[in-house]
């Protein structure tokens, strides 16, 4: 049986476009980009071995304005791949010697990602197991085993062996077993020895700053150590007894060292970090005074881990030369070429992202499997009302989403977010008082409490 990560990274380009179809409209240039890049490592595994550490991905780089959906293709793709997956901002790093966080530490947290995604799977892969085990220590609590006599000890005679539980004994816990499964022991509390997780240094913290993270990063791991793990009783309700025995059944079965080493292995083989704004590092001015003067350093120390570097992380070295950096940026300002040459080579394909118009809009809001009118009937149908969206006013908040970015500033699909919340704010407001109505949203309620504010610039600049 394949894995999910296996099923993932098996898809072809044109089952990664469609699956991509499905939540992001348009962009079809970019979306073609990701899927070769991700079949790319597919073949990859399968050259002869020789070649295979030769072929290094074909990184990506992104141009669009804000709200285009660079960020949700790559988060997607990564979901769809089963893949580590890091978005971080260029702009939140500096180059060493400054205070702020050094480059290599987003090859640690993508490492991190990693590991939390293969125990989850391992996890879930042991669950039934670890189920079953405490269910069985859950019974033991419901039903004591009897005290332990002479002939039950270490060193008794053969022939003087514990007999057989006793078929009342059995009986009972069968019935027990019965009424847990069928959640007829729901309102009974059993006393439960837990690991105590609050112990772990409660009084120190290890502040990193850039060019020490290396240094620091196994410290507290190393202090944990020392001290011996403690357990702590509680009393709890019997559903939430079996759920912190299934935890703890479930971590033991997991086996650690096997959950790190495919961590890595993903983590270098599968990885996608995705550098967003990218265009406000890609100044090289000469002679600057303050912040801008790292920005040229800040690219330096990028590419040695996009050209391939060994990181130390607290599980082990990660080798960067075969993970996927997809970066992006408006690049209203600056432009692609204002990166360093030796960045710009190792980023070789480039794709831009068109900006949405009013067809693109209505198609957020009505095609994708997570579009916003129906998220937000979900949202109230939570509190019994029926909201409907005629298709004309859906058409008019398209119609007037784009009209506000072209008026104030070009935020993409995010100025639907904002002109949805203006237009529902008074009935997601008295929703809890109108359980059981239905509400009907036409072109004639969106133009009441939309159309003012939108051909008010200077209004629609702070309520939209």
């Amino acid at each position: 049986m394949t894995s999910p990560y296996e099923r993932g990274q098996a898809f072809t380009p044109r089952e990664i476009v469609s699956e991509l179809d499905r939540y992001i409209v348009g962009q079809a240039a970019a979306k073609r980009a990701v899927a070769i890049a991700l079949r790319n490592r597919w073949r990859r595994q399968r050259v002869p071995e020789e070649l295979r550490d030769e072929i290094a991905p074909k990184n990506i780089i992104m141009i669009g304005p804000t709200g285009v959906g660079k960020t949700e293709i790559a988060r997607r793709l990564a979901r769809l791949s089963q893949a580590p997956f890091l978005k971080v901002e260029a702009s939140k790093y500096t180059e060493v010697g400054y205070v702020g966080r050094d480059v290599e530490s987003m090859i640690r947290d993508l490492v991190e990602v990693s590991v939390k995604l293969v125990r989850e799977e391992e996890t879930e892969r042991v669950q039934r197991k670890a189920q079953e085990q405490a269910e069985e220590r859950l019974l033991d609590l419901l039903v004591p085993p009897r005290p332990r006599s002479f002939e039950d000890r270490p060193g008794a005679e053969p022939e003087a062996a514990a007999p057989a539980p006793a078929p009342e004994g059995q009986a009972t816990r069968e019935k027990l077993r019965r009424m847990l499964r069928e959640g007829q022991l729901a309102d009974r509390e059993v006393e439960v020895a837990t690991q105590d997780r609050g112990m772990s240094l409660p009084m120190m913290q290890v502040f990193s700053t850039s060019g020490v993270e290396e240094m620091n990063m196994n410290l507290q791991d190393m202090l944990g150590n020392l001290f011996p793990k403690r357990t702590k009783k509680r009393k709890l309700k019997v559903p939430e007894a079996l759920q912190a025995l299934t935890a703890e059944e479930a971590s033991r079965l997991v086996d650690n060292e096997g959950v790190v080493r495919e961590a890595l292995r993903r983590a270098e083989q599968s990885g996608i970090v995705f550098i967003d704004e990218i265009d406000k590092v890609a100044g090289r001015e000469r002679g600057q005074q303050g912040p801008e003067v790292s920005r040229e350093g800040v690219q330096r120390d990028l590419l040695p881990i996009v050209e391939g570097s060994a990181v130390t992380t607290k599980y082990g070295v990660v080798h960067t030369q075969h993970i996927l950096f997809i970066a992006a940026g408006a690049f209203n300002v600056a432009k692609p070429a204002d990166l360093i040459p030796e960045l710009q080579g190792r980023f070789p394909i480039r794709v831009e992202l068109l900006p949405l118009t009013r067809e693109d809009f209505l198609r957020i809001l009505t095609e994708p499997r997570n579009a916003l009118g129906r998220q937000y009937e979900a949202l109230l149908a939570t509190e019994g009302v029926t909201l409907e969206f005629e298709p004309a006013a859906l058409a008019r908040l398209a119609e007037l989403a784009e009209a506000v970015n072209r008026k104030a500033e070009n935020i993409g699909a995010r100025r639907l977010h904002t002109v949805l919340e203006k237009l529902l704010e008074e009935l997601s407001f008295r929703a809890p008082e109108m359980g059981g109505q239905r509400v009907v949203i036409t072109p004639a309620e969106v133009d009441r409490a939309l159309a003012d504010i939108v051909q008010d610039q200077d209004l629609s600049r702070y309520i939209l």
